[in-house]
């Protein structure tokens, strides 16, 4: 179909792709993001080989893969050092064309916008309603005035302000009962390996290297909802002073200021559709997941791409929005399915017993396992951006 005129609501990862893809197969597009400014919040982020893919197929992958460092080398221990499962990013590298990245996530979302042209991002535009009565348009209304719009993505967030106005009556993001705190280090440090993650009772505490040289760190906790800490970094620095290096190093090397602290949250309840009339949710608007697969912006780049490669070969709007609706709908659910179970068998067992047994199957397990987990889940093909040919 001919492209039209496209509203993407959220300048996030999801959004800036969407924007990018739909440009792509003919789209004039307009990315409204309520921030006042782009702080570029966030430490680092892992990329999966299905998010490279989508990356490639929406031309910035070359960039990222430039900016980005291999995770080769890691897997998972426990807190006194032992290993309970090796990463072998050179197998993955050799089943998919790829291993897992790591980069920061200012550096992706520089990318991204450098990949849009001047002027289609508007900051400080929060979007307050939609008018949905018309068939083959949207009334986009946002603080400063109003836009219409052949198509609306909803790319807003786990706390999506769009999901809430179309799907009123749907359950809310629940909190997950872990808490992540996270930072980019100050400088660079030697490690011994790539990627890592460690999991103790009831605590996680992970690291990627990045290409500069310095690492991104985060530590997963059980901990109710909303607390805050006067000094995390200082707790942190407790709560993991026996555990083994580089843990003590990778805090020692972080400025308190650098550590942000989040509450995960996640759409327990799926989403019975990503559509609305000519509104297309994607990302954490339609299925926020837990962290614990390394999934989440992958999930919402092959959106991006899926909606692109929907509108280039459908006849109509209607048509695209339902197949994308059918491609992407199970599968993103079924991954957070599989993050929500990683999480419970993973960071959020505490109890001795449950850790001991956990631990044992792991160390008994082939080296394969692992790999092959990561492969259900990365080993996506992306559709074309090119319209088919009758």
């Amino acid at each position: 179909m001919d492209g039209g005129k496209a509203v993407v609501v959220g300048g996030g990862i999801g959004g800036l792709a969407a924007a990018i893809g739909l440009r792509r197969v003919g789209w004039e597009v307009t990315v409204l993001e309520r921030a006042a400014a782009l702080g570029d919040a966030g430490a680092g982020i892992s990329l999966h080989a299905n998010g490279i893919r989508a990356l490639d197929a929406l031309g910035v992958g070359a960039g990222v893969r430039e900016a980005a460092r291999p995770q080769y080398t890691g897997g998972t221990r426990v807190p006194g050092g032992g290993r309970l499962a090796r990463m072998d990013g050179a197998a993955l590298e050799r089943a998919l064309g790829t291993p897992i990245v790591g980069i920061p996530r200012a550096d992706l979302h520089r990318l991204l916008r450098a990949a849009l042209p001047d002027g289609c991002l508007t900051v400080g535009a929060e979007v307050t309603s939609l008018d949905l009565t018309h068939p083959d348009r949207v009334h986009v209304v946002t603080g400063d005035g109003a836009r219409e719009a052949e198509l609306v993505v909803a790319a807003d967030g786990v706390n999506s302000g769009l999901r809430r106005l179309l799907f009123p009556a749907h359950p809310a993001p629940a909190y997950s009962g872990s808490t992540v705190l996270r930072a980019l280090t100050d400088s660079a440090l030697p490690l011994a390996s790539d990627f890592e993650l460690t999991w103790g009772r009831g605590a996680e505490f992970g690291h990627i290297a990045l290409a500069d040289g310095r690492a991104e760190w985060h530590a997963v906790l059980n901990s109710p909802p909303g607390v805050r800490h006067r000094d995390p970094l200082e707790v942190l620095r407790r709560r993991f002073r026996d555990w083994h290096e580089p843990i003590p190093s990778l805090l020692a090397a972080t400025r308190p200021e650098a550590v942000l602290h989040h509450d995960i949250h996640e759409l327990a309840t799926p989403l019975p559709t990503f559509v609305a009339g000519r509104v297309a949710l994607l990302g954490d608007a339609a299925h926020a997941m837990t962290p614990n697969l390394g999934q989440g912006a992958c999930q919402a780049l092959e959106d991006a791409v899926s909606l692109a490669a929907a509108l280039a070969a459908a006849p109509d709007v209607g048509s695209a929005l339902s197949r994308y609706d059918a491609e992407r709908r199970p599968r993103s659910q079924s991954v957070a399915r599989a993050a929500r179970r990683a999480g419970r068998m993973g960071q959020q067992l505490a109890h001795p017993v449950a850790v001991a047994v956990r631990n044992t199957a792991m160390r008994a397990a082939p080296d394969g396992v692992t790999l092959r987990a990561i492969l259900r889940h990365a080993d996506w093909t992306p559709p074309s951006l090119h319209p088919r040919k009758n």
